[in-house]
């Protein structure tokens, strides 16, 4: 019996009914906001907040779960408590620590003022796709990117008279961009690991794909970038803009993303000690406070989230994604010709870490779940080792980034005040880069032949 209990919570049979959780998340989540939309009700997506849809979800995913309920409950805490997700916690807090200290101190304002005395009135949101885009490569994170950027494209959307969902969309898409293709992010390690190849062979596989997919949003971008009015900007307070400055320095210089929110803290707090009047140790503990309260939506659904994803992922969810995948495309392997089987390898291989990343919400864990069963997939029909984890990483990307319940739209939906499916309707990056990549699939090339010894 010991045997067995153990060889079920290593290797959980499959099961299609342990994501009936998901269904139920989504089907609230999604489904109650756009019949309150359909009704005319303001604000619909705010009627019912997200963790309180993801409640009856996890109750669901523990009901079903064969373990007594005091070990679903503690397989339930285990996700919670997963490393992945206390981080993600983590940024969340700092991030929004520091928008609250920085704003409170005239540090978004004036970081704002510098950014549209830089840029041209027709190149804002071009000029916040590339930034981000920059930063997220060197940092290597789309959460840290994400946290120093959003709350000075904010100011500049609002001063501007922009379309603030839309902006909030020009961030979400730069910062998968770098993401995607940064050699130190964790989504690039997982994948090139787990295929086994080359960080630069999968970049250059990867940029292929990309760059087109980037050069058709900024040019969306470009075509976008139409205020209702020239804001006006005054001479620019260096001293308040240095916060910034230095976050932006630090996240390029490769510092951990815990370490460059804290330092950010404590000079925003410092710069308003010294130099706003009226400004106090007690406030500064207030703003600080205040931004973590600001988080709290999000912080409690990845948390669930977590925890759900664990039931399910223990519950053979994720195992029945990756069986019925492989199924599909050993069948279809032995009744057409080779380069059909390649393609639809590499269409399986998209299908798998996708649909994973739905059900786990998180692109680095999507990618270390499939990443066995899609380098089976790969051998077994000559597709390269750099192409299979390129696609790993593209289509765990293209997910991530139109996720409503994905960290990186939720943030940016904290941020921006809006619903995240606003921010993921707006993420055409990321649309982009499905086509491209779908397009790349379908067109031959040598790439994505195997060398012959």
């Amino acid at each position: 019996m010991s045997n067995n209990t153990q060889q079920h919570s290593s290797e959980p049979t499959p099961s299609a009914l342990a994501l009936l959780p998901l269904g139920i998340f989504l089907a609230l989540f999604i489904g109650v906001g756009t019949y309150l939309t359909l009704q005319g009700v303001d604000f619909a997506f705010y009627q019912l907040p997200a963790p309180v849809a993801a409640l009856p979800a996890v109750i669901a995913a523990i009901l079903l779960s064969k373990e007594k309920l005091n070990k679903a409950i503690e397989q339930f805490l285990r996700g919670v408590g997963h490393s992945d997700i206390i981080a993600m916690c983590m940024i969340y807090l700092l991030a929004g620590a520091f928008a609250s200290v920085a704003k409170a101190t005239g540090g978004v304002d004036a970081t704002v003022n510098l950014g549209l005395s830089m840029l041209p009135a027709s190149m804002i949101l071009p000029g916040i796709f590339v930034i981000s885009a920059f930063i997220a490569t060197a940092m290597g994170t789309s959460m840290g990117t994400i946290a120093a950027v959003a709350p000075v494209a904010l100011g500049i959307a609002q001063t501007a008279g922009m379309d603030v969902a839309l902006t909030a969309g020009v961030v979400l898409s730069g910062a998968m961009f770098g993401d995607n293709l940064s050699i130190i992010s964790d989504t690039t390690i997982a994948s090139t690991r787990s295929q086994g190849c080359q960080m630069k062979d999968k970049f250059r596989e990867n940029i292929r794909i990309a760059l087109p997919a980037a050069i058709a949003a900024i040019l969306l971008f470009l075509f976008s970038s139409t205020p209702t009015e020239v804001p006006a900007t005054t001479d620019v307070e260096w001293l308040k803009v240095l916060p910034y400055i230095a976050i932006l320095v630090l996240a390029v210089s490769g510092l951990n993303v815990f370490v460059v929110l804290s330092i950010g803290i404590l000079l925003a707090g410092g710069i308003g000690l010294f130099g706003t009047p009226d400004y106090s140790l007690s406030t500064y503990g207030q703003d600080i406070y205040a931004g973590f309260g600001n988080m709290q939506e999000i912080f409690l659904l990845s948390m669930l989230i977590g925890g759900m994803g664990e039931l399910m992922r223990r519950q053979g969810g994720l195992a029945y994604l990756t069986q019925l995948i492989s199924k599909v495309i050993r069948v279809f392997s032995k009744q057409h010709s080779k380069d059909q089987n390649l393609r639809a390898s590499e269409l399986g291989i998209a299908g798998l870490v996708g649909l994973t990343n739905c059900c786990t919400a998180n692109n680095t864990v999507a990618i270390i779940v499939s990443g066995g069963v899609a380098r089976e997939l790969a051998e077994e029909n000559g597709v390269t080792p750099r192409r299979s984890a390129s696609l790993l990483d593209i289509f765990s990307c293209v997910v991530q980034g139109v996720l409503p319940y994905g960290a990186q739209a939720l943030l940016l939906g904290s941020v921006f005040g809006l619903s995240p499916l606003e921010v993921v309707s707006h993420s055409y990056y990321c649309f982009f880069l499905a086509f491209a990549a779908i397009a790349a699939i379908f067109i031959k090339h040598p790439a994505r032949k195997l060398a012959t010894a």
